[in-house]
């Protein structure tokens, strides 16, 4: 595979990744390297990467408790203050290994720390590998809200290796492929069709659609480094979706993964769209067949939905009070920055809850 780039960032593959990591090391002559796992990645990856980075200089592994609760504040002070214990300065490098947890608070934590130290992404999990890592944000919840203070900076270089994803277990690998589900609704039908049939998809086929996701991820990137335009689209399924997740936090029985969300949110932003912005019942049809057919779709009680509603005020993409969706004219076609009467949206959890 051929490397790729955002902005200055080298995305890399596989073995090639870790020959430019050494180089990097090499050149740079950090003062200190530390890598962030979480509990998983510490007892599944860590060992894999150790194994492929070649210095003479001491390596510190720091752990953190795995999971999307714990992408706080809280966990960045912790951090903060051991590497300030740890003799961290300007010149260390901080070594992301972990899926979208650890990239985005690692990377808030690196861009923060003594205004800003080096920082390396090793994604882990699917969901990292074709979205989480890409595109330079890094941030942390506020409370139940996701992402709600963060920044934008690329890191050094982002190292893809699907080696890795056989630690995962299969709900985790589902919740990433929606993300790659989502890049062909929003920008290439030609992507999209490739998951018609997942079914006889394999693990070879996988580094193939990595690859292409992340293309896509790039194309839009670089268009909108900033989120003022185009890379809106990236937010399809988010608006519901991320209020979804975060209603699911704090109620245990329906705790949804990201891309579990994700998905619910894409088919209710599909309905959507085929009310608001000309997307057509067939392609309705094939969007709400694969979604149901790969991720539960749990129903809400009016209830509940009032409350889901009611934390969409808190999406990055409004503007003052005014809740702004992302919807599709077409698969592979957007349309950004609309709005939705409350009416429609309860008709969207009632079209996706039924089979």
């Amino acid at each position: 595979m051929q490397n790729l780039h955002i902005e200055t960032c080298p995305i890399l593959f596989k073995d090639k990744a870790y020959l430019e990591l050494n180089e990097l090391i090499k050149n740079e002559d950090y003062s200190s390297i530390f890598i962030l796992t979480d509990t998983n990645t510490q007892e599944h990856c860590s060992k894999i990467l150790l194994q492929q980075i070649k210095t003479v200089k001491p390596i510190e592994v720091f752990e953190i408790e795995a999971g999307e609760k714990y992408k706080h504040l809280e966990t960045c002070v912790s951090l903060w203050e051991t590497l300030s214990e740890m003799g961290a300065d300007r010149h260390s490098l901080l070594i992301n290994l972990g899926g979208g947890v650890v990239t985005d608070l690692g990377g808030f934590v690196a861009s923060c720390f003594r205004r800003g130290i080096d920082f390396i992404h090793v994604p882990t999990s699917l969901l990292g590998m074709v979205d989480a890592s890409i595109g330079g944000k890094n941030g942390i919840g506020l409370g139940a809200l996701k992402n709600q203070i963060g920044i934008i900076r690329n890191p050094k270089m982002i190292l893809v290796d699907s080696n890795y994803l056989p630690t995962l277990p299969a709900n985790e690998l589902r919740s990433g492929l929606a993300e790659m589900v989502k890049h062909g609704l929003i920008y290439d039908q030609g992507y999209w069709n490739k998951f018609l049939h997942l079914d006889k998809l394999t693990l070879s086929d996988l580094d193939a659609l990595i690859y292409e996701s992340i293309q896509i991820k790039i194309s839009v990137v670089e268009q909108d480094p900033t989120e003022n335009g185009i890379r809106k689209i990236l937010n399809f399924g988010h608006t519901l979706g991320h209020a979804i997740e975060s209603y699911s936090h704090t109620h245990h029985q329906k705790h949804l993964l990201h891309g579990e969300a994700i998905a619910i949110g894409m088919l209710m932003e599909a309905y959507l769209s085929y009310k608001l912005t000309g997307l057509t019942e067939t392609e309705l049809l094939e969007i709400k067949q694969v979604i149901q057919k790969y991720y539960p779709t749990p129903s809400f009680s009016v209830d509940e939905r009032k409350k889901i509603i009611d934390l969409m005020k808190f999406d990055k993409k409004n503007k003052g009070s005014q809740i702004n969706f992302v919807l599709l004219k077409k698969i592979g076609e957007c349309a950004i920055d609309q709005q939705v009467e409350n009416e429609l949206i309860h008709e969207a959890f009632d079209y996706a809850s039924k089979a």
